[in-house]
């Protein structure tokens, strides 16, 4: 590796057991929907609704990881990674969201820890990823209260089925994303614009994560439970007044309405201040903020961008203000570049959380990557990226926190929900119409910086 640029990460900062992985989810890579006992979650129904994704793209075959995965993880093995984070596919193990699993299901995933685990790999297995079996919303969806009793039965028994094989879990990811972009904004599945059945998604995804951590634990007793939350960096547009408030209500929208009950005492004033409208404080039950304070043994940290809110009078209630990404605005999607929002987050989460272990379990950028005339894909944009977002999360544990581990977002490019397969976030270039597989300079820089921390690390 050629000598390090000033905002490089100083590998000394990092633990010596430190884990380097990527992170993948089952809908955006797995295909084959209809195979094995697979029946349809809400992104198949979502993804092949009219204009519902860009160009009609669906996950139908995706980057058929469900037949390649073999072949995938001798990738993750090249590349020096020592973790590596996926979600296993509710609509696979339990097609119905109810009853015994797909035995056709538990094999494939016990499969494919059983050779994780042979080849050195530490599995995270994450429980949802946005994939809630059809019928379970077409019996209401997380709006309704009794989905987080079919999501306590489904951990139960996903985690005796393969807990044997995996130590580490992760419980819900991005809860914000499903509530108020799939159930409130209609720009994800299953595509409703309620803001009120939206308010009542986070509430019963919080305490769906809740359950899933007491079932867990019952079924595999020594089993190390977390959640993954999408934390942003806002920050006002102004010294003003106005947008300072604004920027506070962004900021218990995104991040309080999720990590404020983790902590205990419920949802904080501010909370339940903005949804106080929309029917927060009539969800609430006895027992409820104990459920969604379940003692946890990690907390993840989905970060990718900085965003700078404004008041605006103009803008729907309850949030009344608008949100524009932060400069540098570099990435395809248009997030902004600003590697010291990833230190932010984590000195922040740290500070509320000062007893739990985090973990980076997504952090990466889309680029407008392609194939050169040499057959290789040359993204320096997200190797720049990569440098100067771990040099950040680096200065994050010198100033105390407990980091152990970092999953780039994400190992393959995938379908990129309603972007459908235009963004590219991998670290590594799948052609879809072949389905090959291209290693891009990213990955190989990853590769050997993994490699130069264990050399690092190692007892002379």
């Amino acid at each position: 590796m050629p000598p390090a640029p000033d905002d490089s990460p100083r590998l000394d900062a990092f633990p010596a057991d430190f884990l380097w992985g990527a992170a993948t989810a089952a809908y955006q890579i797995e295909g084959a929907v209809d195979s094995d006992g697979r029946r349809p979650s809400i992104w198949d129904s979502f993804a092949h609704s009219p204009r519902a994704t860009l160009n009609g793209d669906t996950g139908d075959i995706a980057c058929d990881h469900y037949h390649r995965w073999r072949d995938d993880f001798d990738l993750v093995k090249s590349l020096n990674l020592n973790a590596y984070r996926f979600s296993v596919s509710w609509a696979r193990l339990q097609p119905t969201g109810r009853g015994p699993l797909n035995a056709l299901g538990v094999a494939h995933y016990r499969a494919q820890l059983e050779r994780l685990l042979a080849l050195g790999i530490r599995p995270f297995v994450t429980l949802y990823h946005w994939d809630l079996p059809q019928e379970l919303e077409d019996a209401g969806g997380w709006p309704v209260r009794e989905t987080i009793d079919r999501f306590a039965e489904y951990a139960s028994l996903t985690a005796e089925a393969l807990g044997d094989l995996a130590a580490d879990w992760i419980t819900t990811n991005e809860s914000w994303c499903q509530a108020f972009l799939g159930y409130g904004e209609g720009k994800h599945a299953p595509g409703r614009r309620d803001w009120r059945a939206a308010v009542a998604a986070a509430h019963h995804l919080n305490l769906a994560h809740g359950l899933a951590v007491r079932a867990i634990r019952a079924a595999r007793p020594g089993a190390s439970v977390g959640t993954a939350q999408l934390v942003v960096d806002f920050v006002p547009a102004s010294s003003a007044p106005a947008d300072i408030a604004a920027s506070r209500r962004w900021d218990a929208h995104h991040n309080q309405t999720f990590l404020g009950p983790l902590g205990g005492g419920g949802y904080p004033a501010d909370v339940l201040d903005l949804y106080s409208a929309d029917g927060l404080a009539d969800l609430l039950r006895p027992g409820d903020d104990a459920v969604m304070a379940e003692p946890i043994d990690f907390l993840g940290v989905n970060h990718y961008q900085q965003v700078v809110v404004a008041h605006d009078q103009n803008a729907a209630v309850p949030l009344r203000a608008r949100d524009t990404p932060a400069e540098p605005a570099l990435t395809s999607l248009g997030w902004s570049v600003k590697p010291e929002s990833l230190r932010n987050v984590l000195v922040r989460v740290a500070g509320e959380f000062p007893d739990l272990p985090l973990y980076v379990t997504e952090s990466g950028a889309s680029f407008d990557d392609y194939v050169d005339p040499h057959g290789q894909v040359i993204d320096h944009e997200r190797v720049d990226y990569l440098r100067r977002y771990l040099a950040a999360a680096g200065d994050a544990i010198k100033e105390g926190v407990d980091l152990r581990g970092y999953f780039a977002w994400s190992l393959l490019d995938n379908f990129e929900w309603a972007e459908g397969y235009r963004k590219r976030f991998g670290l590594i270039y799948v052609d879809y119409a072949t389905q090959a597989r291209i290693l891009k300079a990213s990955s190989v820089w990853y590769r050997d910086l993994i490699s130069d921390h264990a050399a690092l690390s190692r007892p002379a």
